[in-house]
């Protein structure tokens, strides 16, 4: 896990959108070569997993929270600068002007919590709304229809109002057993 030294500043850098873990290592292997891995510390793709149901099996993937950038640790010199920009894969540095302008500590501090928090708890892909309505797919209230009363999106699971013989009935069910209508 990333953490802040001293000297060296965190930098965002812009990339090709799916080309982040290339550019990545483009640019650690071009600064072991040029023997600038004391300037450049550490390449960081912020991620976060993510939970979904492909073919009625729950799927953990991870999903970039920015996608088309990456962090640089780094100390800023002319010569790590110009690494960086003739990097294969890497635009540019991300800020206004010649001079990139480092990440404050607390935006870099608040990304690194974020990733943490993200890692520990993969979140589920489809997003659900109260009141929306929703179809049973699996358990047993199989191809019985329902109304989502309320989300618990730290548990994974749906309170759904099913109509059983006329009457409303709560059921409690996990995101995965139920697919929007």
């Amino acid at each position: 896990m990333p953490e802040t030294m001293s000297s060296a500043k965190w930098y965002v850098i812009h990339t090709q959108t799916g080309a982040e873990a290339k550019a990545k290592a483009n640019l650690i292997s071009r600064a072991e070569s040029a023997g600038m891995t004391p300037l450049i510390q550490q390449v960081f793709i912020p991620t976060e997993k993510v939970s979904e149901v492909k073919a009625g099996k729950k799927k953990i993937s991870e999903r970039k929270f920015f996608p088309g950038y990456i962090l640089v640790q780094m100390e800023l010199t002319d010569e790590s600068w110009y690494l960086v920009r003739n990097t294969p894969g890497i635009s540019g540095f991300v800020g206004s002007g010649k001079k990139p302008i480092p990440l404050a500590e607390n935006e870099v501090n608040q990304i690194l919590r974020q990733q943490e928090e993200k890692t520990a708890k993969p979140k589920p892909k489809v997003e659900f709304v109260t009141g929306e309505s929703v179809r049973v797919k699996e358990g047993s209230f199989a191809n019985f229809n329902g109304t989502i009363e309320e989300i618990n999106p730290n548990r994974g699971k749906l309170k759904v109002l099913v109509s059983i013989f006329g009457r409303s009935t709560p059921v409690e069910l996990e995101y995965w057993q139920v697919e929007k209508i």
